[in-house]
């Protein structure tokens, strides 16, 4: 499958697994604390997101990943921060070489209130 983006080259699939390792890592880094192996998976130093960067003590949050999807330059994790007990999503967008370049972070909506019938 082609990119959608004109002149731009899908990356080999050599690329993209790298790309996922990257993600998996970049969780693990959070988690622990680990700014520096976290800092070593962006492409060219760029940061990678507001939501994912959010500091805390180490411990403070832990992302449960649930399932990974990856095609070409993207990779969408999805899964559960704890303890907060919130789903999300992210899309992270790799380099050429498979490096972090960018993230965009979603969440559901909230559920709409509950709606009384009237009789």
């Amino acid at each position: 499958m082609n990119s959608r983006y004109a002149g731009r080259l899908t990356p080999s699939r050599v690329v993209t697994d790298s790309g996922v390792d990257h993600v998996r890592l970049a969780y693990h880094y959070l988690d622990t604390g680990d700014l520096d192996g976290y800092g070593s998976l962006l492409h060219a130093g760029t940061p990678l997101g507001a939501d994912l960067e959010r500091s805390g003590s180490a411990g403070a949050r832990r992302h449960h990943i649930t399932r990974i999807v990856a095609e070409g330059d993207c990779v969408i994790a999805m899964g559960r921060l704890a303890p907060q007990q919130r789903e999300f999503v992210d899309v992270f967008t790799l380099s050429a070489e498979g490096m972090l370049r960018g993230c965009r972070r979603y969440y559901p909506a909230p559920a709409p209130p509950a709606v009384e019938s009237v009789r």
